[in-house]
């Protein structure tokens, strides 16, 4: 499923010591996620796109602990 992935890398890429997460949104049904350092040897994380969305709302809103 991931070699159909077109794969983005985060707004945030460049700051914070090359901490990278790379999204693709592209396929119907699913969000994945990946580490840009690791590129094609990354482990994938799928998601429902509303899973993701959900996720990314509660890091815009800072509602996760950490």
């Amino acid at each position: 499923m991931s070699e159909f992935a077109n794969w983005r890398r985060s707004s945030q890429s460049g700051t914070g010591g090359g901490n990278c997460v790379e999204v693709a949104q592209n396929l119907p049904g699913t969000a994945l996620l990946r580490d840009s350092k690791l590129g094609t040897d990354s482990p994938v994380l799928a998601v429902s796109p509303h899973r993701f969305t959900a996720f990314l709302d509660a890091i815009k809103s800072d509602r996760l602990d950490g």
